[in-house]
């Protein structure tokens, strides 16, 4: 009941369309790597999923936020079954690669945010942290696929009380994986560019400079 609330809501605000551009929703087990501007991010990807997608797909979020109130807490861990990582190394008491290599491990996907915290810059993407590289030598078998989420930034700004509805994007792209004695530098070089190619506008950019 609280899940088709929040997919109608999803939809309702922001009339979100998954674009599968250079991949199809197939049922495999992937990691959906995603820019992060906003709380709702995850919530726009597993929206657009696939229902036989979206069962086997959990997110990867801060313990922090989604423990930060009994209605968060029901959400992230009861309807979207979240991977709750604390990100503080000071107080964490486990492994934030190996428990999501365990979600791995029984068969789910994941959809994860390797810049690590929400962009409120003027930069288009924050530099990914070493978890997805961690994550992908870890697990080399599943396939990683760039996702770009646009205009969710704008649909609810940091410290906004209520949505403004716009329309929403999500668009998959081509599948990676890492290779064979890719550094880490390299390799998230490269899934950098994988992400950034997706974002509108960005390629004609980048041809102009």
């Amino acid at each position: 009941m609280t899940s088709a609330l929040i997919l109608v809501t999803a939809h309702v605000v922001t009339a979100v369309r998954g674009v599968w551009q250079s991949t199809d929703p197939v049922v495999k087990q992937r990691i959906y790597f995603a820019n992060h501007s906003s709380h709702g991010d995850f919530v726009l990807v597993w929206t657009v999923l696939p229902s036989h997608l979206r069962a086997q797909t959990r997110p990867v979020a801060g313990a922090d936020y989604w423990l930060g109130s009994q209605l968060k807490q029901f959400i992230g861990q009861s309807v979207f079954n979240a991977v709750l990582i604390d990100r503080n190394p000071e107080t964490r008491q486990a492994d934030p690669v190996e428990q999501m290599a365990e979600a791995l491990d029984a068969n789910d996907s994941l959809i994860l945010f390797p810049e690590g915290t929400r962009n409120t810059t003027e930069d288009i993407l924050l530099p990914f942290k070493a978890g997805l590289f961690n994550l992908a030598i870890a697990r080399p078998h599943v396939d990683l696929v760039p996702v770009w989420i646009d205009n969710l930034n704008r649909v609810m700004p940091k410290g906004a009380l209520l949505p403004i509805p716009l329309i929403c994007t999500v668009t998959f792209g081509d599948t990676l994986h890492i290779e064979e004695d890719e550094d880490k530098e390299a390799f998230l070089n490269r899934a950098e560019k994988a992400l950034l190619d997706l974002a509108p506008g960005h390629e004609v950019a980048e041809t102009a400079s």
